[in-house]
């Protein structure tokens, strides 16, 4: 048996988690509303996540305000507020602030 451990494995040495991508599950239901309302948004907009973008910021606003994931601005998350100029006529694009 080599001397790496059980199934090949290295001990003594510690896993290092990735940077993002993995958070706490919402053992409590703290943003179950949240989730459900983006869930249901999916199903009827044949899973089109662009049709359910304000559902899923609020989804993911709720995690952050409840620490089951690192607060970050959301507009480093891809959310941002597309307003229409009235004296030009331009579609402008802005970034959402936390």
């Amino acid at each position: 048996m080599s001397a790496g451990g059980a199934f090949g494995g290295n001990r003594g040495l510690s896993p290092v988690p990735p940077e993002k991508g993995v958070f706490p599950l919402d053992h409590m239901h703290l943003c179950d509303l949240d989730k459900k309302e983006y869930l249901s948004c999916l199903k009827t907009s044949g899973h089109q996540s662009e049709k359910c973008r304000l559902f899923s910021k609020k989804y993911l606003e709720c995690r952050m305000e409840k620490n089951l994931m690192a607060k970050q601005d959301m507009s480093e998350l891809g959310f941002v507020k597309e307003s229409n100029l009235e004296a030009s006529g331009e579609k402008v694009t802005e970034r959402i602030g936390n």
